[in-house]
């Protein structure tokens, strides 16, 4: 059976729920729990998909450093700013900092 969207399947067994087919058969049928018939037949819409909340990235670390480095250039000379290449590798002069390990954690 090709891939339909959930709204299709919802539709699908409720018309067959309708032709008289039990709900044992259209679980059999859909290869689906008897849960999603239940909510196929009650409802004509399936219940919308919940909002993951968002991820963090390795870059989330070290966030305030470079925030705050990017700060202090605002009254540094213009030849003296940080560039990402500098904020990366952590060879800024002075700093006495190694540059920041920003690969996953394992």
């Amino acid at each position: 059976m090709p891939q339909m969207s959930k709204a299709e399947l919802y539709a699908a067994i409720r018309r067959d729920y309708r032709a008289g087919l039990t709900m044992r058969e259209l679980e059999c049928k859909y290869n689906v729990l008897w849960r999603t018939v239940k909510k196929a037949v009650d409802s004509v819409w399936p219940d919308p998909t919940k909002k993951l909340p968002p991820r963090r990235t390795a870059l989330d670390l070290y966030k305030p450093l470079i925030d705050e480095m990017l700060r202090t250039d605002l009254d540094a000379p213009r030849k003296q700013r940080h560039t990402i290449t500098r904020i990366s590798t952590g060879s800024s002069p002075g700093n006495g900092r190694t540059a920041p390990d920003v690969g996953p954690p394992w």
